[in-house]
């Protein structure tokens, strides 16, 4: 436990945490609350959100509220916008769009419009909502912040996760645009793009065959825990930094694209020529889980 700082953002914030029920999520509700915030914990499954509260107030830091909320629904981000003024008293001055799914394994052309609207309706629309419902909350506030979460798909473009790259691809545009409006003001913008996080991002989404195998496995080994991605985009989103890349491998990859394109497509034309031995390897292919979650 650390001392507050009531001259930063993200210490004693009045904070609004969607997919606060898991993940990346989760880590960022408690951790705000250890740094003295009051934080509602929205999430569509409605015992996980009620999960995280529980730790916080095990913790006896902050203060926090649990919220059912599926972002890709209009009327539910209306709701919580309403919800958080009334519950505060006050203009939210923390919005953490951080709700999203995982989808992959199929090239376009076999991933499907369902699966396609699925997806986008989450990663994408649904930061498009909480931004667009949000931002007179903290533009009225004063001095506020938006935490958007987007990911390395963002600029990656790996093959077969197009309606996964496409969704985190908006969210960064929708993130800088947001930073350029915003200039010059009392609000910051943040966006985070990490790669693996040790989350259940691959387990809850709709990731076929190989891809999902080579994915949890990729994720158990390398990925980060979620309470360090948190911990590391707060004092960042407290220094007004736009970007948070927060590790090696994701850093590499932006510096690739930026340096090298042509080497890079190269690379990754190899690797989907491997995906599908990695999908015989996998011997199955698992149903999709309509399982919506922080990411």
């Amino acid at each position: 436990m650390f001392a507050s700082r009531p001259d930063r953002r993200t210490h004693h914030a009045r904070a609004v945490v969607t997919g606060a029920g898991s993940g990346i999520g989760r880590a960022f509700a408690v951790e705000l609350a250890r740094r003295g915030g009051s934080v509602i914990c929205a999430d569509i499954d409605a015992d996980r959100a009620k999960e995280t509260v529980a730790l916080i107030e095990a913790e006896g830091a902050g203060r926090a509220h649990a919220v059912f909320c599926d972002v890709s629904r209009t009327e539910d981000i209306d709701a919580l916008a309403d919800l958080a003024e009334d519950h505060f008293g006050a203009p939210t001055t923390l919005m953490i769009n951080n709700a999203g799914v995982g989808i992959g394994g199929r090239p376009v052309g076999e991933i499907g419009l369902e699966d396609w609207q699925w997806a986008l309706g989450i990663n994408l629309w649904g930061m498009v909502y909480g931004s667009e419902r949000f931002l007179p909350q903290l533009r009225r506030a004063g001095r506020a912040g938006l935490i958007n979460v987007a990911s390395t798909a963002a600029f990656s473009a790996a093959p077969s996760m197009a309606a996964y790259n496409v969704g985190k691809a908006g969210v960064l545009a929708l993130s800088e645009t947001i930073a350029a409006e915003s200039g010059g003001t009392g609000l910051a913008v943040t966006v985070l793009c990490p790669t693996f996080v040790k989350t259940n991002v691959a387990v809850d989404g709709r990731i076929a065959g190989g891809a999902s195998a080579l994915a949890q496995t990729v994720m158990k080994w390398t990925g980060v825990s979620p309470e360090r991605v948190a911990r590391t985009t707060l004092d960042a989103h407290d220094r007004e930094r736009l970007y948070v890349v927060p590790q090696p491998d994701a850093r590499m990859i932006w510096a690739a694209k930026r340096h090298l394109p042509r080497t890079y497509t190269a690379g990754l034309g190899l690797l989907n020529r491997a995906l599908p031995a990695l999908d015989r390897l996998s011997g199955a292919t698992p149903e999709p889980q309509p399982t919506r979650t922080g990411v």
